[in-house]
This record gives structure tokens, sequence and C-alpha cells, in this order.
């Protein structure tokens, strides 16, 4: 696909899911925009993308920080004039980003709100900041990441779940609803187990693996083309048959 010319903002853009989407955007010529916390980690995916060559900047973002998120649109407007893609990808289960065991009851609650803050409270910042920017250009896609945990629930993960879960229904229609009328489009993308981690790999599915990243970012990709300009407002399971196996 041809993405030349388009500006692509990714949240989380320094690992995982992040990365392989700047990556594969600036290989089809799109203008690369990378968020991410771990600033290090950021310059050195910057230096990677833009010896394509393609163009790629990095602004550090805590997507908790409703200050930096619009600092971060601001950066991309400012260097590439528009924010045509917005893929939400910053987030993880709270109890291993915080190294939090037990359970429920007994991980301290600050694990949760952390968990609330960085997976729901994130993409509604970046998208109450992009917003602003997609209806002056009358035009955007803004890509929400679920995950088959918003589906089943977890009883350890539990604010990551709910966050999930959110994102999938209550999130994407509304964003899609307020967007309709300037030409925005939201979606949302929900993986099983993806080999972003080994560990992945030992969660079931029907077909009898877990998905490969890439296969993830091909149907962002196209979600986010104009081949998909009918799509507005649902959610995409990508899980390998998962959520039709009836795990708890």
């Amino acid at each position: 696909m041809d993405y030349t010319n388009k500006t692509v903002l990714i949240t989380g853009g320094a690992s995982g899911m992040g990365l392989l989407c700047g990556q594969t955007y600036a290989k089809d010529g799109a203008n690369i925009v990378l968020a991410d916390i771990n600033a290090e980690a950021l310059e050195k995916c910057v230096a990677e993308i833009a010896a394509y060559p393609a163009h790629v900047i990095g602004v550090p973002t805590d997507v908790r920080d409703y200050a930096q998120v619009v600092h971060a649109r601001d950066m991309a407007v400012q260097t590439f004039g528009s924010i045509d893609i917005l893929i939400n990808c910053a987030g993880g289960a709270e109890t291993r980003i915080c190294q939090a065991s037990g359970e429920f009851p007994d991980i301290p609650i600050g694990v949760y709100d952390f968990g609330i803050d960085v997976n729901l409270k994130g993409p509604l910042y970046f998208d109450h900041a992009v917003l602003a920017q997609m209806r002056i250009q009358k035009s955007g896609v803004i890509i929400h990441l679920g995950s088959i945990t918003g589906e089943e629930g977890c009883a350890g993960n539990v604010a990551y779940a709910a966050s999930k879960s959110a994102l999938m229904t209550g999130m994407t229609k509304s964003i899609a609803r307020y967007g309709a009328q300037y030409n925005v489009r939201c979606v949302c993308v929900a993986p099983g187990p993806v080999l972003t981690r080994p560990a992945m790999a030992r969660m079931k599915t029907m077909v009898g693996r877990a998905a490969e990243p890439s296969e993830i970012v091909d149907l962002i990709q196209y979600l986010t083309s104009d081949r998909a300009a009918f799509i507005t407002g649902t959610t995409y399971m990508i899980d390998g048959g998962r959520s039709a196996m009836g795990h708890a």
C-alpha cells in the first residue's frame, strides 16, 4: 500500500507492535511519528527507521500526561503538516509491567490505577488531542488496539481487561460517531496471542498457533487504507478463533 505524504502517529512506538507499525508504514512511504515513554529506545528506533530512508521523528511521551500528549501532536503537525493516522499501541498488562503478583484484592490499587491510565486514558487522551487536528483536516483514521482479554476477562489483570473491553465497544463506537461528521474513521483491532513475547505461544487458539506480529499490522494497514473507507465504529478480532473456543 502507498502511504506517501501520509503522516502516521504511533504510541508505544519504540517496541512491539508499535515499532513494527512504524517500520512497515515507513517502508510504504509514510512520515512516521513515534511516541514512547522510553527515550533511549525511542532514539535507537528513530535512527533505524531513518536509515530506510524515511522521514521519522521521535517524541518522548508518557501517555498518562495530557500535556505530553498534546506536545506529541503538535510536534507531528509542526514537522509534517498533518496527522492522517493515529495508532494507539501503548499499553500492556499491569501486573506484568509493574511486576506485581498475587490475587486481585491483594495487589496494590496503584497497579490497577496504572493499568487504567495507560490502557484506557492513554488512548482517550490521544484521541482527544489528535481529533482536534483531524477536525481541521476533515480527514483521518484512528486505530485502537484491543485484545482477546477484553473479550475473555482476566482474574489478575482486571484493569487491562476492563480497559480493552471499553476500547472495543464504547470508545471505538463513540469516537466513530463523533468523527464521522469530519470524515474521521475509528476502528479497533483486537488480537489474540501474538508472538511479541514468547509466553504468547502457550495461549491456545483454534488454528493451533499464535499470530505473527506482521499479521496484525497487515490488518491495521488495510483498515487505515482507502480500501476500508466504509469501515468505522467496529472491532475486528484477529485471534486464530480463540474467541470461538469458549475459554474463560
